[in-house]
C-alpha cells in the first residue's frame, strides 16, 4: 500500500516537472521567435533605408516568403538562428544605416572591404550616406567592423569604444569629422584600425597607445595636427603606421621595432631624421616625403636591410647621399627628388638588382655615370636624373635595364650620340633628354628610326640638343603609334616636315620650333584629330598656312611665327572653337577673314609683324576673354577702336608701329587688369587720357612717338613712367623729370558768364528741381503709415549746395582734398562753411547715359536709411557736373584694413563687419519699396567708422548710371573684375543674385586676406576655386595666417568657425544664381556665425556685444 501511494507521490512529481519543462520550452521558444523576429525585422528596415539599388538586388533577394537565412547576402548560426553575417558590399546602394541595425546583437562582424578569409557583414563600396548609427555599439559580439568607401559623415560614435571584443575596425575614405573618440582606448583586443581618407580633425589620442595589441594603424589623409603622442611607442606589435596627408609632427617613433610600413608623408615635420629609425630592422617601407626635413640622411638607414621603399623626396636634405644606401639589397624604390643633396652617387646604389625606381631629380648632384662599370640593373623600370649637373655620355648601364619603361635625363651636361640601342628598351614609354649637349651620329638622326621598335612610347623630348639633322630623312612615320608627346625644339635641324608624321595619330603634343625647317606646312597634319598644341615657330616655312589646320577640332595653342607664311589667314579659323592661344607673328600674311573674329574664347593673339592694313575691325570688342593683343608693326589705319575698352581682362595691348590716328579712347581707363600698353609710332593726337590713372596695374607704358598734347596725367601710374615713355610728342608737357616742357596754370573758369552759369543759374535751377519734387514725394505720402523706425536722427535732407559751395569746400577739388578715384568718378573730402565734414563723389559723365534721372534718383537714395548704409546728405547737378554730398568716414575702407601691416582685424571684428554688410544688403534688396541692386560690392565700397561698425557706399550708383536700360555694355562696366558674379560678363544680366555672389567673393576675401585679382590666380584657378578644393581638406591652408594659430586654445572652436565662414560663401557663389541663397537667408545664417564663438564664454574667447548684436539688426528710418 506505501509503496503504491509513493508511486503516486512520484507520478505527481513527474508530471509537474514536465509541465514545467514544456513551460519553459515554450517560453524559451517565444523568447527566440521574438529575437529572431526582431533580426527580421533590422534586415527589413535596411532594405527600407536604401533609396537607390541599381541592380535590384535586395529586391529581388530579400523577401519574406522565404526566411531571413536563406537571403542571399545573410548567413545565421545553425543553432540560434540568429544572424551572424551579412555581406552587401559592392552594390553602389545608396541610402542610410537605421538604428535598428543594432539590434542584430549575434552580429561578429560589420565588414566593408574584402578579407575573405573572415565572416564579416560587409557594407563597404556602397554610397550609403548620413551618420553611423551610435546603435551599433548593441552588437557586443562584433569583431569586425568596416564601413569603409561610402559617403557617411558626421562624428565618429564613441558608443563603439562599447565593442570590447573588437578586432578590426575600417571606416575610412567617407567623410567623417570631429576628433577620433578617446573611447576607442577600451578597444583592447583591436588589432587593426582605419580612419584614413576622412575630415578628422585635432590630435592623435594619446590613449590609442593603450592599445597595446594592434598591429596596423592608418589614419593618413585627414586634417590631424601636433605632435605624435609619444604613447604610440608603446604599441610594440605596431606593424603599419600610416600617418600621410596630415599636419602632423614626429619625435618618438623609433623603439616600435616590430614597424614595417612607416608612413608620415605630406606633414609638417621638421628637424632632422631621426637617428633612431635605424633601429626598425624589420622596416619595409618608410615614406617621408614632402615635409620640411633638413639636415643630413643618417647613415643608419643603411642598418634597414630589409627595406625595399625608401622615400625622402620634396625636402631639404643637404649633403651627400650615404655610401650605406648602397646596402639595402631589397630596395624597390628609392625616392630623393627635390632636395638640395650634392656630391657624387654612390656606385653601390647602381648595384641595387631589386631597385625598380630611382629618383634623383632636382639635386645638386654630379659626376661622370659613364665610368661606372659592372652595373646591372635588370629590374629597373624608371630612372628620373633631371635637374643635376651629370656629364659625360649617356652611362652604358642603361642599356642592360630591359624593363626600363621611364627615362628622364632633362637639364643636365650630357653629351656625345645619342646611340642607337635605345631600340633595345623595347618596354620604353617616356624618353626624355632635353636641355643637354647631346648630338647624332648621323644626318640622318638614325637613333629616331631605332626607336621605332619602342612600340609603347608616348613621349619623346629632345629639345635644345645639337642634333645637327635632317628631319625629312628621318622614318619619323614609323616611330611607336602610341606616341602622344614628339618635342624638337632648338635642335638645329633642316629639311622640310614629312607627310608621315600624320600616321602618328595619337599625338597631341608637336613642338618643332626654333630649327631651320623649309617647305611648307604638309596638310597631312590635318589627319591629327586629337593634336592640341601645334608648334612650328622659328623655322623657314612658307606658303599659305593650309585650311586643313581647321580640322584638329582640339588644337588649343598654334604657334606658327617666325617663318615666311603668305596669303590670308583661313576663313576656317574661326571654326576652331578649342583655341586658345595663336601667334602668327612675323610673317607675311596681308588680310583677315571677318569669321577670324568669331574666335569667341581666345585667350592670347598674337599677329604682329606682318602686312595687314586697313581699320582694325569693331568685333574685336566680341573677344571678352582676352588676356593679351599684340597688333604691332602692321600697317593697320584709322582709329582705335572704343570697343577694346570692354576687354575687361586684357592684360598687355601692343598696337605699336601701325598708322594709326585720332584719339586715345577714354575706355581705356576701363581695362582694369592691364599691365602692358604699347601705342607708340602711330600718328595719334589729343590728350592723353585721364582715365588711363584708374589703370592700377599698369607696368609699362609707351606712348612714344605719336602727336599727343597737354598735360601728362600724375595720379595712379603714371609717377612710375619715365620719359622714355613719352619721348618724341612735342606737345605735350608735364613734370621736368619726364623731359618735357611744364605746363601753363590751370584755370579752372575761363569766363566771367561760364562761371555766373555755374555759379548762380544753375544752383537755383538745381535747388527749384529738388523743392519741386520733394513736393511730389510729400504729396505722393500722405495718408501713408509712419515709419517704424521713426526714432532714428535725420540728416539734413532740405540742404543743397552749389558747383561754386563745393569748389570752396575740396579746395577746387585738390588733388590734396583726394580720397580716391573709381570707375564712375572721384570722391573728395569737403569741409562746409558750418566745419560739418563730408565726401564729395564726383562723377564722371562719360560713365554713364542715365543722368536725365539723375535728381529723381538722388532724391530716392537720400530717402533710403540703415544703420550700415552711408547717408546721401544731398547732390549737385547740372549739364556739365554731377556730385553727390555723402557721409564722411575718416577711417578708410575695409580694403585699408585686410591690406595694412598696422591694423590687422581679428576674426571676431571680421565677422562683425561681415554682419553689418549683409545687414545692409538685406535691407536694399527687401526693406526698400524696390529692390535697389548694389551691383559693385567689395571692401573698397565697405567704409569702417572708430567703433569698426561698416558702412556699405555706393548703393544705387548702378541705377543712377543705367538707369532703366540695363544693357549688357553697362552692367559689365558697373561690377569689378574678380568680384563680377559670371551672369555679368557673360550676360550682362543685373540682379540680386549678382550682389550675393559678390557677397561670397567678399566673405572668401576677409578671411583668407587674398584678393580674387591676385596673380596666383589664373586661368581656371580662381580664389573660389582655390578655397573650395582646399575646404574638404584643411582650412589652415586657405585662412589668413593673422586669424588662426594651432597654440591659441581656442583653435578648434575658431577653425570651425572659418569653415562654417568659407562654406557660407560657397553657397553665396554657386554658378546658377537661381540656386543662390539669398541675403535674408546670409542674415540667418550670419546667426550661427557667432554659435562658435558663444561656446567660449567664459574666456570671452568669441562674444559679440550688445552693440555689435544692434548693428546686425535693422535700423532703419524711411
Amino acid at each position: 500500500m506505501e509503496r503504491l501511494h509513493s508511486l503516486r507521490m512520484m507520478s505527481r512529481f513527474l508530471l509537474l516537472h514536465c509541465l514545467i519543462l514544456i513551460s519553459l520550452l515554450i517560453a524559451a521558444a517565444t523568447a527566440n521567435t521574438s529575437t529572431i523576429t526582431a533580426d527580421q525585422d533590422a534586415l527589413l528596415s535596411l532594405k527600407a533605408h536604401i533609396t537607390h539599388d541599381p541592380t535590384n538586388f535586395l529586391a529581388k533577394n530579400w523577401n519574406t516568403s522565404i526566411s531571413f537565412c536563406n537571403w542571399t547576402g545573410v548567413t545565421c548560426d545553425v543553432h540560434s538562428h540568429r544572424v551572424t553575417i551579412l555581406n552587401i558590399s559592392g552594390l553602389n546602394l545608396t541610402g542610410t544605416i537605421p538604428s535598428q541595425l543594432g539590434n542584430l546583437s549575434s552580429l561578429q562582424s560589420l565588414k566593408s572591404h574584402n578579407l575573405p578569409f573572415l565572416e564579416f557583414l560587409s557594407l563597404s563600396k556602397n554610397m550609403l550616406y548620413g551618420g553611423i548609427p551610435s546603435t551599433l555599439s548593441n552588437c557586443t559580439y562584433l569583431r569586425i567592423l568596416s564601413l569603409a568607401y561610402n559617403d557617411f559623415s558626421g562624428a565618429v560614435p564613441r558608443e563603439i569604444g562599447n565593442l570590447t571584443k573588437l578586432k578590426e575596425l575600417y571606416l575610412g575614405v567617407n567623410r567623417l569629422q570631429g576628433e577620433t573618440p578617446r573611447e576607442f582606448s577600451n578597444l583592447a583586443d583591436l588589432e587593426h584600425m582605419s580612419l584614413a581618407g576622412n575630415n578628422l580633425q585635432g590630435g592623435i589620442q594619446r590613449e590609442l597607445g593603450n592599445l597595446t595589441k594592434l598591429e596596423g594603424l592608418q589614419l593618413f589623409q585627414n586634417n590631424l595636427i601636433g605632435a605624435i603622442p609619444k604613447e604610440i611607442g608603446n604599441l610594440t606589435k605596431l606593424k603599419e603606421l600610416s600617418l600621410g596627408g596630415n599636419r602632423l609632427q614626429a619625435k618618438e617613433i623609433g623603439n616600435l621595432t616590430k614597424l614595417k610600413e612607416l608612413s608620415l608623408d605630406r606633414n609638417r615635420l621638421q628637424g632632422e631624421i631621426p637617428r633612431e629609425f635605424g633601429n626598425l630592422a624589420d622596416l619595409e617601407q618608410m615614406s617621408l616625403w614632402e615635409n620640411n626635413l633638413r639636415g643630413a640622411i643618417p647613415r643608419e638607414l643603411g642598418n634597414l636591410t630589409g627595406l625595399g621603399f625608401l622615400e625622402l623626396g620634396e625636402n631639404f636634405l643637404t649633403g651627400e647621399i650615404p655610401l650605406e644606401i648602397g646596402n639595402l639589397q631589397n630596395l624597390e624604390e628609392l625616392d630623393l627628388r627635390q632636395n638640395k643633396l650634392v656630391g657624387i652617387v654612390p656606385a653601390a646604389i647602381f648595384n641595387v638588382s631589386t631597385l625598380k625606381l630611382l629618383q634623383l631629380q632636382n639635386n645638386s648632384l654630379l659626376g661622370c655615370l659613364s665610368s661606372i662599370a659592372d652595373v646591372r640593373l635588370p629590374n629597373l623600370e624608371e630612372l628620373s636624373l633631371w635637374g643635376n649637373n651629370f656629364n659625360g655620355t649617356i652611362p652604358r648601364f642603361i642599356f642592360n635595364a630591359s624593363k626600363l619603361s621611364i627615362l628622364e635625363l632633362v637639364g643636365n651636361s650630357f653629351s656625345g650620340f645619342i646611340p642607337n640601342t635605345f631600340g633595345n628598351l623595347r618596354n620604353l614609354e617616356r624618353l626624355n633628354l632635353q636641355d643637354n649637349y647631346l648630338t647624332s651620329s648621323t644626318p640622318e638622326l638614325s637613333f629616331l628610326s631605332s626607336l621605332s621598335n619602342c612600340k609603347s612610347l608616348t613621349l619623346i623630348a629632345l629639345s635644345n640638343n645639337p642634333l645637327d639633322g635632317n628631319l625629312r630623312k628621318t622614318s619619323v612615320g614609323n616611330l611607336s603609334h602610341s606616341l602622344e608627346i614628339f618635342l624638337m625644339y632648338n635642335c638645329n635641324i633642316s629639311g622640310g616636315i614629312s607627310e608621315e608624321i600624320s600616321n602618328l595619330t595619337n599625338l597631341t603634343t608637336i613642338n618643332l620650333g626654333g630649327n631651320k625647317l623649309n617647305g611648307s606646312i604638309p596638310i597631312a597634319l590635318g589627319k591629327l584629330q586629337k593634336l592640341q598644341y601645334l608648334g612650328l615657330e622659328d623655322n623657314k616655312l612658307e606658303g599659305s598656312i593650309p585650311d586643313d589646320i581647321c580640322r584638329l577640332d582640339e588644337l588649343y595653342e598654334l604657334e606658327l611665327g617666325g617663318n615666311k607664311l603668305s596669303g590670308s589667314i583661313p576663313a576656317c579659323f574661326g571654326n576652331l572653337i578649342a583655341l586658345r592661344i595663336l601667334s602668327l607673328g612675323s610673317n607675311e600674311l596681308t588680310s583677315i577673314p571677318l569669321t577670324f573674329w568669331n574666335l569667341k574664347d581666345i585667350l592670347q593673339l598674337n599677329i604682329s609683324s606682318n602686312y595687314f592694313t586697313g581699320p582694325l575691325p569693331l568685333e574685336i570688342g566680341n573677344l571678352k576673354v582676352l588676356i593679351g593683343i599684340d597688333f604691332s608693326m602692321n600697317n593697320f589705319s584709322g582709329v582705335i577702336p572704343t570697343e577694346i575698352g570692354g576687354l575687361k581682362n586684357l592684360e598687355y595691348l601692343f598696337l605699336g608701329y601701325n598708322r594709326l590716328r585720332g584719339s586715345i579712347p577714354d575706355s581705356f581707363g576701363d581695362l582694369i587688369s592691364l599691365k602692358f600698353l604699347n601705342l607708340s609710332n602711330n600718328n595719334l593726337f589729343g590728350a592723353i587720357p585721364a582715365s588711363l590713372e584708374k589703370l592700377s596695374y599698369l607696368e609699362d607704358l609707351n606712348l612714344s612717338f605719336n602727336k599727343l598734347e597737354g598735360e601728362i596725367p600724375r595720379g595712379g601710374s603714371f609717377g612710375n613712367f619715365s620719359a622714355e615713355s613719352f619721348e618724341g610728342n612735342e606737345l605735350l608737357c608735364g613734370s621736368p623729370n619726364l623731359q618735357v616742357p611744364p605746363c601753363k596754370t590751370r584755370i579752372h573758369h575761363t569766363s566771367w558768364k561760364k562761371s555766373l552759369l555755374l555759379g548762380i543759374v544753375l544752383p537755383l535751377s538745381t535747388t527749384l528741381m529738388i523743392v519741386v519734387i520733394s513736393l511730389i514725394l510729400r504729396y505722393r505720402q500722405r495718408g501713408k503709415q509712419p515709419s517704424n523706425d521713426a526714432n532714428m536722427p535725420l540728416v539734413a535732407t532740405w540742404r543743397t549746395f552749389s558747383y561754386l559751395e563745393l569748389c570752396q569746400a575740396t579746395d577746387e577739388f585738390s588733388e590734396n582734398n583726394l580720397i580716391g578715384r573709381g570707375g564712375f568718378g572721384s570722391v573728395y573730402k569737403a569741409r562746409l562753411g558750418d566745419g560739418m565734414e563730408v565726401a564729395v563723389k564726383v562723377f564722371n559723365l562719360q560713365c554713364g547715359r542715365a543722368f536725365k534721372s539723375f535728381d529723381v534718383e538722388c532724391e530716392i537714395m537720400k530717402s533710403i536709411r540703415h544703420r550700415n548704409l552711408i547717408k546721401v546728405i544731398s547732390s549737385c547737378s547740372n549739364e556739365e557736373f554731377k556730385a553727390l554730398v555723402l557721409e564722411y568716414m575718416p577711417h578708410g575702407s575695409l580694403e585699408k584694413y585686410l591690406y595694412s601691416s598696422n591694423c590687422i582685424l581679428d576674426i571676431f571684428q571680421r565677422l562683425n563687419i561681415m554682419i553689418d554688410v549683409a545687414s545692409a544688403l538685406e535691407y536694399l534688396h527687401f526693406g526698400c519699396s524696390a529692390p535697389v541692386i548694389h551691383c559693385d560690392l567689395k571692401p573698397d565700397n565697405v567704409l569702417l567708422d572708430d567703433n569698426l561698425v561698416a558702412y556699405l557706399s555706393d548703393f544705387g550708383i548702378a541705377k543712377l548710371l543705367i538707369g532703366e536700360d540695363q544693357s549688357m555694355t553697362q552692367t559689365q562696366t558697373l561690377a569689378t573684375i574678380g568680384y563680377m558674379a559670371p551672369e555679368y560678363g557673360r550676360e550682362g544680366r543685373v540682379s540680386t543674385n549678382g550682389d550675393v555672389y559678390s557677397f561670397g567673393i567678399m566673405l572668401m576675401e576677409t578671411f583668407t586676406g587674398k584678393k580674387p585679382t591676385y596673380e596666383f590666380f589664373n586661368g581656371e584657378m580662381t580664389l573660389k576655386h582655390w578655397v573650395n578644393d582646399w575646404l574638404p581638406i584643411s582650412t589652415m591652408e586657405v585662412v589668413d595666417a593673422n586669424l588662426l594659430s594651432q597654440e591659441d586654445i581656442h583653435f578648434v572652436a575658431k577653425e570651425q568657425c572659418v569653415s562654417f565662414v568659407f562654406n557660407l560663401a560657397m553657397a553665396c557663389t554657386v554658378e546658377s544664381p537661381e540656386q543662390r541663397i539669398n541675403a535674408k537667408e546670409i542674415i540667418c545664417s550670419s546667426g550661427f556665425w557667432t554659435i562658435f564663438l558663444d561656446n567660449e564664454k567664459s574666456s570671452k574667447m568669441c562674444n559679440v556685444s550688445e552693440s555689435d548684436e544692434a548693428g546686425a539688426e535693422h535700423d532703419v528710418a524711411v
